[in-house]
């Protein structure tokens, strides 16, 4: 198994996407990276490692894509840019499975659409980062962002994706999906959320109802479906607010001197604590509804992101999600209303 990977799009540089590449094959002897990148500088970063060579191979790269770009002009004129190469490499070659990349979201996502293509009736691919939750689990987040202006048909798509992507990653069996709205009660909501609301209740999957963006992290939901708009400011709320509890909690001990001996007896807590909310102990954001499969992650990904986000590649393709979630999305049946 073969899996692509974009060197050039963490904050911290092609070393993190090169040793989390070269963690990644070394606990699986079946696996194999295609990093794309300035060659030079990717040889130079394993010339400092040990690695069985037949295990990795390189594409090479002149350029790289930016977030202050037009992520489709970008697309279309760097051809020779890593993101590029390493969708061309995706789309011609078989035996490469998935892609991974920490770059511009809008370049990754459009590079996507335009090289890869959707999988057969799903009318809009759409981003599905995880978040932990209160009772230590998980919950999927669609749409994160992909896509600002939705019809109830996108959503259904989305709710569909993210069963099979839960099924696939998180091992659940049975996951229950939500609706993001502003109140729990059926009739809750604007007439796009009835809309969407009823459409989830005939969908192949355990659709639970509405959910307030209050209980988003408290475990009673898998998956929490809404539109590109309304789910990147829940992302963005949820990221912003765990970033000031921490910062303040920080804060606090070190301007007291009785908080910082309540710290000492705290310490495994706070850890702990720190460690579920790291976000490379997760991978990336599956984007779903795409030809294979793409991770993209969070644009300071270390190392051990990147080696999760491989890894999470390998699982769902060992899961076959792409198959999975065609056959489950024809039975929904006829399209109205899909773009």
């Amino acid at each position: 198994m073969k899996i692509v990977v974009d060197c050039h799009g963490s904050d911290l540089g092609a070393k993190v996407a090169v040793e989390g590449s070269v963690k990644a094959i070394n606990e699986n002897e079946d696996l194999t990276v295609v990093l794309c990148g300035v060659e030079e500088e990717i040889k130079h970063i394993l010339s400092n490692l040990d690695y069985n060579e037949k295990q990795v191979e390189i594409c090479p790269a002149t350029q790289i894509i930016y977030n202050t770009e037009s992520p489709t002009e970008a697309v279309r004129k760097k051809k020779d840019s890593s993101l590029v190469r390493a969708y061309e490499r995706l789309k011609e070659d078989k035996d490469v499975v998935g892609l991974v990349s920490c770059g511009s979201t809008g370049a990754v996502l459009t590079g996507a659409i335009l090289k890869i293509g959707r999988i057969k009736n799903i009318s809009r691919p759409a981003l599905c980062p995880i978040l932990p939750t209160a009772n230590g689990g998980k919950v999927l987040l669609i749409d994160s962002g992909a896509n600002i202006d939705c019809k109830p048909i996108n959503l259904a798509h989305f709710a569909i994706m993210a069963t099979c992507y839960a099924k696939a990653y998180l091992n659940i069996e049975n996951p229950r999906v939500a609706l993001l709205n502003i109140g729990v009660e059926d009739k809750k909501g604007n007439q796009f959320s009835h809309e969407c609301f009823e459409l989830l209740k005939s969908a192949p999957i355990n659709f639970v109802g509405n959910m307030e963006a209050r209980d988003f992290l408290s475990g009673k939901y898998d998956i929490v479906v809404a539109d590109g708009f309304d789910g990147n400011i829940l992302l963005k709320s949820v990221e912003g607010t765990a970033s000031m509890v921490l910062g303040e909690i920080k804060k606090g001990i070190q301007n007291s001197f009785m908080a910082k001996i309540g710290a000492l007896f705290m310490k495994r807590t706070f850890k702990n604590l720190k460690n579920t909310f790291n976000t490379s102990n997760y991978g990336g954001a599956a984007f779903l509804g795409v030809k294979k499969l793409i991770v993209k992650g969070h644009g300071a990904s270390d190392a051990l992101a990147f080696e999760k986000s491989i890894l999470q590649v390998k699982t769902l393709a060992n899961f076959n999600l792409c198959k999975s979630i065609e056959t489950q999305v024809a039975l929904l049946g006829d399209l109205n209303g899909g773009d």
